[in-house]
């Protein structure tokens, strides 16, 4: 029924029936083998004296061949209904989408397999995800902002990577700790502003009591909340000794990656340090919340570079364009297809459309006879 609904109206009407039956008869060598409703086509049924006729019964014999049917003389609806095994050894299918397993090259499949980690992936109509020209589009657009952002760092190389190519790590772990040092430093500074808020702003003895009866370690919550070590007037921030064991590993990381490469061989930080900190940062922060590409950002600024100098996009484009060739290919399938449902069926259905002999008939029950009349 959704065959013969050609316009997609939810409705078969009588000249889309019509349409049907003259389209089938113009295929068959006998139209009397309608009658017959058989399962499968016979192959020697097709006429082959058009040019659509010798089409469909090309594609019919290529169909029985891909799935190993070779020689076979019938062909039946379920052999076309599952087009992901009628393609599943091809590398081509004429849908415009390219899996990985497309491409001959490895180099050029890996590519894809990368591309479609950033973009996403369609399936084809052999099941496998892949990528068509629209991601393939959206791909390399993404790799030409993401290398125009990258040149805008390595031309003011001095002030936006400060650790050179350590400064992309180093941020990370910076900004992973930069709330809880900022944390520490306030409550410095209001301990200094008050001696009596000290106290406070440590962690009370109600608060380690509440632990004291739970398995520790260092990953336990609700030490995450405590400062990341004891609050003092004016006190500079240890960086070995005396942490919070939440955040003793991340300052650990913090002194390596950033504090010793710009202050030297460091213990402890002082607030005028932290802020020699942000400031060696800040055009590094200012850059990066500019971001463009981020969808190809994954790959790493090298196979970005890799990608988009070595002939990838060619190579993807001409697979993408030599598969689209074979859609005609998959529209004949499709007719192969409706010849098939139109043979099986179409008499069955014009026998309850027009003389209605099912529902005359004692015993059977006409098509229409499922529903209901109103």
């Amino acid at each position: 029924l959704k065959l013969l609904d050609t316009d997609g109206d939810g409705r078969v009407r009588a000249p889309e029936v019509l349409a049907a039956v003259s389209w089938t008869c113009s295929l068959l060598k006998d139209p009397g083998e309608l009658l017959k409703r058989s399962r499968g086509l016979p192959l020697a049924a097709i006429d082959d004296s058009t040019e659509e006729g010798r089409r469909i019964l090309a594609e019919a014999r290529r169909i029985l061949e891909n799935l190993g049917k070779q020689g076979e003389a019938v062909i039946t609806a379920e052999e076309t209904a599952d087009t992901q095994k009628i393609f599943a050894g091809t590398r081509f299918n004429g849908d415009g989408v390219v899996p990985p397993a497309s491409a001959a090259d490895a180099g050029v499949a890996k590519a894809i397999e990368d591309m479609m980690s950033c973009v996403g992936a369609v399936a084809d109509r052999s099941g496998a995800d892949g990528i068509d020209q629209a991601l393939c589009d959206r791909f390399f657009a993404e790799a030409a902002d993401f290398l125009s952002w990258w040149a805008e760092a390595e031309t003011d190389a001095a002030r936006i990577l400060p650790l050179g190519e350590a400064t992309m790590q180093a941020a990370e772990i910076l900004a992973a700790v930069k709330p809880k040092i900022d944390d520490y430093f306030t409550r410095t500074h209001l301990a200094a502003f008050d001696t009596r808020a000290a106290d406070l702003l440590n962690p009370a003895e109600a608060d380690y009591a509440a632990l004291a009866l739970k398995t520790l370690s260092a990953t336990t919550d609700e030490l995450a909340a405590f400062p990341v070590a004891h609050v003092a007037p004016g006190r500079p921030l240890p960086l070995r000794e005396g942490l919070n064991p939440r955040w003793a590993g991340a300052l650990a990381a913090f002194r390596e990656a950033v504090a010793v490469p710009l202050l030297g061989n460091i213990d402890v930080l002082t607030q005028d340090q932290w802020a020699e900190i942000g400031a060696r940062f800040a055009a590094h922060s200012a850059w990066y919340a500019g971001q463009r590409g981020k969808a190809v950002a994954p790959l790493g600024l090298p196979r970005v570079k890799e990608l988009v100098s070595g002939g990838t996009k060619t190579a993807i484009n001409a697979l993408i364009a030599q598969d689209t060739e074979l859609g005609d290919e998959a529209q004949t399938i499709e007719a192969v297809d409706r010849l098939l449902h139109y043979y099986q069926h179409l008499d069955t259905l014009l026998h309850n459309f027009v003389p209605l002999r099912d529902f005359y008939t004692p015993g059977l029950k006409a098509v229409f006879q499922a529903g209901t009349l109103y």
